[in-house]
């Protein structure tokens, strides 16, 4: 694809950090396909993706991100702009329906089921962000590519609907065996109800084993879990990486013994197939996981993991663990041949930039 001074393509995101990884793996896919790509958010520029031109700002309060909302469909100059939150479907659509460019809504998350997971969002004071996220999945059905990240989201009808299913880039995983001390890695959003005090406690009960977190941790939980971590019993066994971009939380991941998705069942995880599953299984990580349904089909069928129903249970698998990693090796094994018969080397975010590709070839 040529270039111009207008990006091919422009991600806009008000509620979401450069470094997140479905930006990077949908960055890549159309870089692949020779596509400049314009990404606007939060965090540091420098933890966006490589290659493209990216803007970085703080994440800031409810009115400034109000304001971006309003702002920001405006200063992309991309042919085609695509955006990740519902709050600025409104904005994007009209915009991009007054300069006459195409339109792509990226659904990743079950936003209605999401809300009822997060406290400040019930009653009166989170009437807004249910009205916002009904109306954004009803104008989302009208852009020119609607994309959803699995087939139970909604909108279940659009104009042209492409499911983009989350799966792993193996360009940014490091598969390794197994070194050093026993450790177990979690990569991804940190709060309580995604397992985070239930994966401390599991191993502070398995004393050989320390634990990597890598991911932002939900600011609610920030204090807690800092003054948790720093008690004896788990003092320099539990570590917080913070956000990083996928390639360098994939580093993080090398030589680890196993991983833990310990998902509590909430309305939004329920019905959920967590994209990290299918990246421990791809990176020869044993799983060490909750019960939810989807993601204990997948670990059931690979055999790549052992799924559990308690921090007593999840800490005494890792004691059997250590004690005769023999039982790891299977598992991994297992992993890695799941992932080699189920997950391909092409993505659907490569069909992603194929339809985008479509959407640049075809009329304005």
């Amino acid at each position: 694809m040529s270039r111009s001074t207008a990006p091919d393509v422009g991600i806009i995101t008000t509620g979401h950090d450069v470094a997140d990884a479905r930006l990077h793996k949908i960055t890549a896919a159309l870089q692949h396909r020779d596509l400049s790509v314009e990404l606007w958010g939060l965090g540091d520029a420098e933890g966006g993706p490589a290659g493209a031109m990216v803007h970085a700002g703080p994440r800031g309060n409810l009115v400034q991100r109000l304001a971006r909302t309003a702002v920001l469909p405006w200063r992309t100059k991309a042919k085609v702009v695509m955006t990740v939150d519902p709050d600025m479907i409104p904005v994007t659509r009209l915009v991009t329906t007054l300069r006459r460019r195409k339109l792509v809504v990226d659904v990743h998350e079950d936003y209605e089921r999401l809300l009822a997971d997060r406290a400040w969002a019930q009653g009166p004071a989170g009437l807004p962000a249910r009205l916002i996220v009904r109306a954004g999945s009803k104008l989302a059905a009208g852009a020119d590519l609607t994309v959803v990240a699995d087939s139970h989201l909604a909108p279940h009808q659009a104009k042209h609907r492409l499911v983009v299913q989350n799966l792993p880039d193996h360009g940014f995983l490091a598969p390794s065996p197994p070194t050093g001390a026993p450790r177990a890695v979690y990569v991804g959003d940190l709060r309580t109800s995604r397992g985070l005090f239930d994966m401390v406690e599991t191993v502070a009960a398995a004393p050989e084993w320390s634990l990597d977190l890598v991911g932002p941790v939900a600011p609610s939980d920030r204090e807690q879990i800092e003054a948790r971590i720093a008690q004896p019993d788990v003092g320099g066994r539990v570590r917080l990486h913070g956000r990083q971009p996928p390639a360098d939380a994939w580093r993080i991941a090398h030589g680890a013994w196993a991983s833990l998705a310990m998902l509590q069942p909430t309305p939004a995880f329920i019905e959920a197939m967590p994209s990290k599953i299918y990246e421990y299984l791809a990176s020869g990580l044993p799983v060490l996981s909750t019960r939810l349904p989807r993601q204990s089909k997948v670990i059931e069928e690979s055999g790549g993991g052992v799924l559990v129903d308690s921090v007593a249970e999840a800490s005494e698998t890792l004691r059997r663990w250590s004690a005769d990693p023999g039982e790891l090796e299977k598992l991994r094994d297992h992993a890695l041949q799941w992932a080699a018969d189920h997950l391909s080397t092409t993505t659907p975010y490569d069909e992603l930039a194929d339809a985008i590709i479509d959407l640049l070839k075809g009329p304005a």
